[in-house]
Formats: C-alpha cells, structure tokens, sequence
C-alpha cells in the first residue's frame, strides 16, 4: 500500500497575502479505495466529472504571478469532494454526468469516515494552516468548468466567478473588471456561488477572509500555453480588483 498524500502546497518564497486553492486537481484514486478503481472506465477519469481539466496548472501559474501560497487536493473528487461539507449529501457521488460510480454506491458510514480522515480532512487542515498564516489573507479557489454537460446545452461563459450573497465584496468588482475587459463572465454562472459547508464557506465566509472563486472553461485551459495565458490575463484584474476594494 502506498502512503497517502492528500494534499501539496507551495509556499516557499511566495510572500504575497493571496492563498490560491484547487479543491478537484487530480483525478487520483487511491490504491486502498478500490484497489485504486471506482469501477468505471478509465476513459471516464478522464473526464471532468473526475477532477477539474486544467485547473492545476492554471492555479500555478496564477500563484507564480501573484507570488502568493497555493495548496490543492491530490484525490478525484469522485472519491470524495474537498469542495463539500461533512454532512453534504453529494460529498461521495453515486451518478454524476450520467456516469453510476460503483465503488461508491452503498457506501457505509464508516468507509465515508475513513474517506474523510484519509484524505478530505488533512486536506482542510492544511488549507486553514496556510489560510492563517497572516491576517489579511485573500483566497482564490480555482476550478474549471466543462464546456458543456451531457444533454445540457453549450455553456458560452469563459470566466464564471462564484460567490455568496453573504460576501460579495471582492466578487463583484472582479466581475465588472472582467465583463470591461471584454470576457465573457458569468455572474453566479455555470454555479451559483453559496453552498453551506463548502471550502469559501468554511475558510473565507466563517473567519471573514476576501474571496473569490474562478471557473475558467475547460477548453480554454487544456493546455499549459492556455493556463499561462489566462494566469497572466487574469492576475493584473485580481490585483486590481483588491486594491480598488480597499480590503
């Protein structure tokens, strides 16, 4: 059995107050959760169902350009999803995109636990750890949407930013930065942006943290020339964006 590793960060010489977060950066299994296959298809692990294409890459680069910490998951959200509370019933998918996950339908309670313990809670551990190495921290979670879901029809955003009603404050200047800068954004879309118990919930909303939440389309950010490129767009409009709020 391999040893787990649920998490990697960044930080050396990254002196920046933005925490740069990807909660579904891989599509790892691990090998003591069903001998390291849910049952289905390998072709569907690579699906977006599995973890966010691109989000990885894009968040790295996005942290090198705001010199700033990173911390991401190193498990498919199928497995569990870091971007889920405890108590959220959709925290270990049975069907997601049409697609049934066999390893996990009927899942006790004790093997959502060891789940838990294993992977998701180091994971947020570690996020808080970094969270709260200095006061005036800024987290930015970065994912990434599919271009469109099976039988859905096409999403046209290339940006959608995600946040709460109950913190607003960063979001909503970003928005309007991006929609002046051309992009095509979407409020609040292909998601919406409040869900109890999830990473900004639980790290940004409780402690009063700024947040924001990045979806980039997925074919926008496939390959690592398209990550750079968006990192680099977009890191100039965060910085602004924060400085024009005066957080």
């Amino acid at each position: 059995m391999t040893k787990d590793v649920p998490f990697h960060q960044i930080t050396e010489n990254r002196p920046g107050r933005w925490l740069i977060t990807v909660d579904h950066a891989t599509n790892r299994v691990p090998d003591w959760v069903g001998g390291g296959d849910l049952g289905i298809d390998p072709k569907e692990m690579d699906r977006h169902i599995a973890y966010d294409i691109g989000g990885l890459g894009l968040g790295r680069a996005l942290a090198e350009a705001l010199q700033s910490p990173m911390v991401w998951s190193d498990f498919s959200r199928l497995v569990i999803d870091p971007n889920r509370g405890e108590d959220d019933p959709t925290l270990v998918m049975q069907l997601y995109d049409g697609t049934v996950i066999p390893a996990n339908r009927g899942i006790s309670a004790a093997g959502v636990q060891t789940r838990l313990d294993r992977l998701h809670r180091p994971y947020h551990d570690a996020l808080e750890l970094l969270a709260a190495r200095r006061s005036d921290t800024v987290i930015c979670a970065v994912h990434t949407f599919t271009p469109r879901l099976r039988g859905r029809a096409p999403r046209p955003w290339e940006v959608g930013v995600l946040h709460s009603h109950l913190d607003s404050r960063l979001a909503l200047p970003f928005i309007a930065a991006l929609a002046a800068e051309g992009i095509c954004v979407g409020d609040n879309e292909p998601y919406t942006g409040h869900l109890a118990g999830d990473s900004i919930a639980r790290h940004a909303l409780g402690p009063g943290r700024p947040n924001v939440l990045i979806e980039l389309r997925q074919d926008l950010v496939a390959t690592e020339s398209g990550q750079r490129a968006w990192a680099a767009r977009l890191a100039p409009i965060l910085v602004t964006a924060l400085t024009e709020t005066g957080l």
